[in-house]
């Protein structure tokens, strides 16, 4: 079974490498993508009848010991029980049906190996997510799906609103990460040796003897939720996902009709035995799920494109799972889950051949053409639609339109903030900000030679210079090297912080520091080339497409990026949770500051990408201009 389950995990990657080898060729492509699509289904196939004759048991399989030092242990762990089976079966069913449709659907695009490679890789880390054994391997995965979400969303990077909607979903996920990084730091700290998914549900075997305090498991329970509402969209995070559907067709089927937006769901499931030991949590998990239900079926009925309907109707239902797990009906979950992923995959699918049949429909027709629209209170009894006043019609029908001023609130209370707080820093006298500099540097010679300062008390400083130089980076709109630097300078504020705080951890620093630097010099390098060859002087908040036009360059960008934000190919992101692990052992305060500094970091990288390489050349723009005579 063991070599099964590693068959299945591993087949996406093949895929994906396989995909990046060979040329740009669609024939080939297509080939290796079905053959490699249908070698993951057999594997699958054969992984679950195997594991249904054994009796379908709840099997951990542990592979190897990636790293261990001292008390930490980070193994490469595998679990499959009902839940990861049913998750499974589901990916594999959908996975085949979007490849053996893109195959066609994609024919003469532009970025066919592009998107082929994209939802490999997409594969692989929802396989890592579900056959997890412990929250660092899911986060592993929970991050190789974020960013091929991203991907996929700016799939057509030639348009401005794909590429803001992709850097839009992909803060929201960032944001959201925070509640799975503490919580990953806290499960370390509350379980030690215990935090597999196997052993979970051991643990709250007495309900005499929980194995933490009431309030340490609240706060867990609430940062895991956290994570789950934003990756499954849920209030107050219901805005991103209709605007994610500006990717390929196939892309929003797969994505976030069918499989990624459940996977708030799926992380709920995992961690019941935390979030169910309080009733607290379970209210605000149902309560969650009214209120989307509430806001998602109101704004579907205004939403002026299928996609948008669909999208809605998605967040809608998943919001009814929240309410059935905060009810306790897992199995009914279940059930609904995969109702749920079939239909939307459908429908999705068949939207554009639904308008091409009535465009065809209304331009045969000979006499005015109209398509009856729902109302948007159709979920309510006609009695009651008629009873309500015409003012509050009116007010939920604008509530509507607006999609209940959602995006307006999370910007106001997450973005904003951070936003003005750079701009500050940003305003600031270089000298003073070199002054201060050497103040820290000369505080730093002190504690080394010995002058009977403690350099625990050394971290403080550094880590306010850390989330500073994150909010720098957040905030800068003038430069790529300074948003580059500055992301670059609060990780390494991170590593020497947590030197400070145990000097014994030094080589943990030194591996972290070996994937940090090394990507912060190529990408100086990318960056360098880059911005050489752009005869354009514009700011960084022009798009200048130069994926179009230095592909090579940008890709070592790209993979200077993933390096820098502590992406699962590099040892930053080990590092990342060793230091957590460090700050969790000697001081849990540091926690905070690192994993906020750790997010905006992957945000302000992000952006910087995205506007240096995608877009439509200014060239480009200049000669459409010129040629395209005036309207008359």
């Amino acid at each position: 079974m063991s070599g099964l389950l590693l068959t299945s995990l591993l087949l996406p990657l093949l895929g994906f490498l396989l995909i990046f080898l060979s040329p740009k060729n669609e024939k080939k492509i297509a080939r290796l993508s079905f053959w490699c699509s249908h070698a993951m289904g057999a594997s699958i196939m054969a992984l679950l009848i195997v594991w249904i004759m054994a009796g379908c048991p709840n099997t951990e399989y542990e592979w190897f010991t990636l790293y261990a030092t001292g008390a930490y242990r980070f193994p490469i762990l595998f679990y499959l029980d009902r839940v990861g089976a049913v998750y499974l079966f589901c990916t594999w069913a959908i996975f085949s049906i979007i490849v053996k449709y893109c195959r066609v659907y994609l024919h003469r695009e532009t970025g066919y190996k592009r998107f082929f490679m994209t939802i490999f890789a997409f594969v692989f880390g929802l396989n890592l997510v579900i056959l997890s054994g412990s929250i660092d391997m899911l986060f592993a995965g929970w991050e190789v799906v974020g960013m091929s979400s991203f991907l996929l969303i700016a799939f057509y990077r030639h348009r401005v609103q794909p590429v803001r909607n992709a850097l839009r979903a992909y803060a929201i996920y960032r944001f959201c990460d925070i509640g799975l990084l503490l919580g990953a730091w806290m499960s370390h700290m509350l379980f030690h040796e215990s935090q597999h998914f196997s052993q979970l549900s051991t643990l709250f075997d007495n309900p005499a003897m929980p194995p933490a305090g009431y309030a340490s498991l609240l706060m867990l329970s609430l940062l895991i939720l956290t994570a789950a509402t934003g990756k499954s969209a849920q209030f107050p995070f219901c805005f991103w996902l209709p605007r994610a559907m500006e990717g390929p067709t196939p892309s929003s089927a797969i994505f976030y009709g069918a499989l990624s937006v459940h996977l708030g769901v799926f992380l709920l499931l995992r961690t019941s035995p935390i979030w169910t030991y309080h009733y607290f949590t379970r209210l605000c998990v149902f309560v969650i799920g009214l209120l989307t239900v509430i806001v998602a079926s109101i704004s579907e009925k205004t939403q002026s494109n299928i996609k948008g309907q669909v999208a809605y109707a998605s967040i809608t239902q998943v919001g009814f799972m929240f309410m059935e797990l905060a009810l306790g009906l897992e199995t009914l979950v279940l059930i609904h889950f995969l109702g749920n992923a079939f239909l939307r995959c459908y429908q999705l699918l068949v939207s554009p051949s639904i308008i091409a049949h009535l465009l065809r429909v209304e331009g045969a027709a000979d006499t005015d053409f109209y398509i009856k629209s729902n109302s948007m209170f159709q979920f309510l009894p006609s009695s009651i639609r008629n009873t309500l006043p015409e003012v509050l019609q009116n007010t939920l029908y604008v509530f509507s339109l607006q999609e209940g001023n959602l995006e307006l609130m999370v910007r106001a209370t997450l973005w904003e903030p951070l936003k003005r707080i750079g701009e500050y820093i940003n305003t600031l006298n270089p000298w003073l900000k070199l002054l201060n500099a050497f103040a820290v540097f000369a505080l730093v010679l002190l504690a080394i030679e010995g002058a009977g300062i403690n350099t625990k008390y050394l971290a403080i400083p550094l880590s306010a210079g850390m989330v500073l130089a994150s909010l720098s980076a957040f905030s800068q709109k003038r430069s790529a090297f300074s948003v580059w630097n500055a992301v670059s300078l609060s990780s390494i504020l991170a590593g020497v912080a947590v030197w400070f705080l145990n000097p014994a951890a030094w080589f943990d620093v030194v591996l972290f520091a070996s994937g940090i630097i090394p990507a912060w010099l190529l990408g100086l390098i990318a960056l360098s080339k880059l911005l050489d060859n752009d005869r354009f002087i514009t700011s960084l908040f022009t798009y200048r497409a130069l994926a179009e036009t230095q592909p090579k360059l940008s890709l070592l960008l790209f993979l200077s990026f993933l390096g820098l934000v502590g992406f699962p190919i590099t040892p930053a992101f080990l590092g990342e949770d060793l230091l957590l692990s460090h700050a969790s052992a000697h001081d849990p305060w540091f926690a905070l500051p690192i994993t906020i500094a750790f997010i905006i970091n992957g945000i302000a990288a992000a952006r910087m990408f995205q506007r240096l390489c995608m877009g439509r050349p200014s060239e480009l723009n200049e000669n459409f201009t010129a040629t395209v005579p005036p309207a008359q």
